[in-house]
């Protein structure tokens, strides 16, 4: 860095939207994992607005959010049962993520 160069100024709610975006992602993680659960509609709402909230309220790093909150599914899904296909879920998270961000860029104005 250069010494004239300002560092990039840290919104004061990133570090408890990323880790609000942690404890939403292996809750989610986990009630999608449950044996009785079998509703991916509601899993990937779950995700979509989770994502949304994190990424509204960290303001940067959208895509840090997205990977918070939506890596824990295939993660999980992976390890226990060599489900592949539960990578679709960081789509969701991408679009809330990105959406939260969006919004909160559109709010301020910068």
């Amino acid at each position: 860095m250069l010494p004239n160069q300002k560092l990039p100024v840290m919104n004061r709610f990133f570090v408890p939207a990323v880790i609000l975006a942690i404890v939403f992602g292996i809750t989610i993680a986990w009630i999608d994992s449950s044996p009785n659960w079998d509703d991916t509609g509601i899993s990937v709402f779950m995700v979509l607005v989770a994502a949304f909230v994190c990424g509204y309220l960290a303001g940067q790093k959208p895509w840090l959010i997205a990977l918070l909150v939506s890596a824990w599914i295939p993660l999980l899904s992976i390890f226990t049962s060599h489900n592949y296909g539960s990578f679709l879920a960081l789509i969701p998270g991408v679009i809330g993520a990105y959406a939260g961000h969006l919004v909160r860029k559109g709010f301020s104005g910068s």
